[in-house]
């Protein structure tokens, strides 16, 4: 969703910027809307569990780019 928001180009640095907010906002809006549907489809989920795996998931993430 990110790179279909930022994709479209732009020419002013500010519309750059725009399009590059816009697409973060939209990418954190739909990250908390799948973690609601997940918790409320599986009761058995731990919510906990489910937001700390992220979270080691997403560090892992940005310490690998820091190797490179």
């Amino acid at each position: 969703m990110y790179a279909m928001i930022v994709a479209r180009g732009a020419n002013d640095a500010k519309v750059a910027l725009r399009a590059h907010v816009r697409a973060e906002v939209t990418k954190i809006f739909i990250t908390v809307v799948l973690f609601v549907l997940a918790l409320a489809l599986f009761q058995s989920a731990s919510w906990l569990w489910l937001i700390l795996g992220f979270a080691v998931a997403t560090l892992a993430y940005w310490f690998s780019l820091l190797a490179i």
